[in-house]
């Protein structure tokens, strides 16, 4: 007997928005079935292979060229000439600009477009190196993640580089 898995966001990280779903491949009988499908392929082999082979490979091309097409989309999108803001650590990364905010822990990232943001906020520590940003939604959720810096004089750089790109890009709902 299976059972269903509940949803929330207790259960499935994917159902708070703003985070990604993990890659993983699919484990599902698709695969089982051109193993089924060789043996019957030499019995009826005379008849209609030459078709088979084009639309595979029409299907890989089409691919080829959906990849390409997105990739000189990419390209096509200059991104605009305004502030940036970086900060990483050996796990944590945080990327601000005129996307928006992307943050990412080891494998775990998540995205938020300036629309999805009600505030971000900073904290510098008064002792140590790590240095805390937390993106607040406008649903009441926020997304801290910490940056641990190769000194305490990054705090003042980072904050005006953060305060730079809030200021161009962040439009404030007041």
């Amino acid at each position: 007997m299976t059972t269903e898995p509940v949803a929330g966001a207790g259960f499935d990280p994917a159902f708070i928005p703003g985070l990604t779903a993990p890659t993983a491949t699919p484990t599902t009988s698709a695969p089982d079935e051109p193993e089924t499908a060789a043996p019957d392929q030499p019995t009826a082999a005379a008849e209609p292979p030459e078709p088979q082979e084009p639309e595979a490979s029409a299907d890989e091309d089409g691919a080829e060229e959906d990849s390409a097409e997105e990739a000189a989309t990419e390209a096509a999108e200059p991104a605009p000439d305004g502030p940036v803001f970086e900060a990483s650590d050996r796990r944590a990364k945080i990327v601000a600009d005129h996307q928006g905010v992307r943050l990412s822990l080891d494998e775990e990232a998540c995205e938020f477009g300036w629309a999805e943001i009600a505030a971000v906020e900073s904290e510098s520590p008064r002792f140590g190196k790590r240095y805390t940003i937390t993106v607040h939604t406008p649903d009441r959720r926020w997304y801290p993640i910490e940056i641990e810096a190769s000194s305490r004089s990054r705090f003042k750089e980072w904050d005006e580089q953060l305060d730079a790109v809030l200021d161009a890009y962040f439009e404030d709902g007041d």
